[in-house]
């Protein structure tokens, strides 16, 4: 079931990074077409930093699911089981924290900046912000996860992700 819904997960993750990848690519061509042509688009560099942005914490969220952020596994890998779990989990609760955080005060700067709209288009920076506590929820749940393999594997196991231990 856990890897049903991990992979599900990671399907919808990597769908959505494709999908915002495409979109800026062909945004920054029409953006190159249009200004060669003499004719810049307005709201070309706004809308590239917020697709920008997206990517990057869409993209997080992927990385984390896929256990391929920075990390100090050689450091932890050293230690012997106790101790490894005891790092392993320290090193969950400091990134679930800090995630916590950054979604609780993406949430709060959305509150703040209700109303208002981007520079070039009329598109409220609630849409364009959101990405901050999204994201933010997003890597929590990839940590989530993740964590019953993580603690597996710190007490010396291996699991597939069929589930099957070695």
């Amino acid at each position: 079931m856990l890897a049903r819904l991990h992979r599900a997960f990671e399907r919808a993750l990597e769908w959505i990074v494709i999908a915002l990848l495409l979109l800026l690519a062909l945004e920054v061509i029409l953006g190159v077409v249009y200004r060669y042509l003499g004719n810049p688009i307005v709201w070309y560099d706004e809308i590239a930093s917020v697709l920008l942005a997206w990517v990057t914490y869409y993209g997080a969220a992927l990385a984390a699911l896929k256990r391929a952020h920075i990390g100090v596994p050689g450091f932890v890998t050293t230690l012997s089981a106790r101790p490894r779990l005891a790092a392993v989990l320290l090193g969950e609760a400091c990134i679930l924290t800090f995630f916590a955080l950054l979604a609780w005060f993406g949430v709060r700067v959305l509150q703040m900046l209700a109303g208002d709209t981007l520079a070039t288009v009329d598109l409220p920076v609630l849409v364009t912000q959101s990405v901050i506590p999204i994201g933010a929820l997003l890597f929590i749940a990839a940590e989530l996860l993740n964590l019953p393999e993580t603690i597996h594997s710190c007490r010396g196991h291996r699991r597939t992700a069929a589930g099957v231990d070695l």
